[in-house]
């Protein structure tokens, strides 16, 4: 897994920046959801290891990461190198997180855990805790969020269940791309 990774100690917090797509000024007042579902919500307990690409402004970065979801908590650990660089454990009230040094204030676990659960808990989960004016829709392997009828993001996913095979989530509103690629 490691021969993967084609990351510099420079490029690490782009990376990291990148992936949660919270870096920089927000293009719109509502930059992030805020969504915290609990961890019961996902209804199933997952353990997966996973691969991820981050493609932005014609860069592409990697980073591996570890799943853990069970009715009482969730947890993330992502690595660089073989060196935890991000981890998150939440509990469905309490989210804590420790990240490495060389991170931008900007990478925050708040954003790893909404992401992770838009791509993974169900529509249904996520449509009760939407603002205002948000949807979402899912659509056999395909899932769409909008706000007052603009598409924000959209994801694929390559088979079902959600976190099994290939994940790829195009946010429109911070212009990148993620792919996440589930180990077998």
């Amino acid at each position: 897994m490691h021969d993967r990774l084609r990351l510099t100690a420079p490029l690490l917090a782009v990376l990291l920046a990148a992936l949660l797509a919270a870096c920089g000024t927000p293009p719109a007042p509502l930059a992030r959801l805020g969504i915290k579902l609990a961890p019961q919500a996902l209804e199933s307990t997952i353990s997966v290891q996973q691969h991820l690409k981050v493609e932005r402004k014609g860069r592409i970065d990697e980073l591996d990461a570890a799943v853990e979801v069970d009715p009482q908590q969730v947890q993330m650990v992502g690595l660089a190198f073989g060196q935890r660089v991000l981890s998150l454990n939440y509990d469905g009230k309490e989210l804590s997180s420790w990240r490495h040094m060389m991170l931008p204030k900007q990478v925050r676990a708040e954003d790893v855990l909404e992401d992770m659960q838009l791509t993974l808990w169900p529509a249904e989960a996520i449509a009760r805790s939407l603002p205002q004016g948000w949807r979402i829709e899912d659509e056999g392997l395909r899932r769409t969020l909008t706000l007052d009828g603009a598409v924000v993001a959209k994801i694929s996913y390559s088979q079902m269940p959600r976190w099994s095979g290939t994940v790829i989530l195009d946010n429109l509103r911070y212009d990148y791309r993620l792919t996440i690629e589930s180990a077998p």
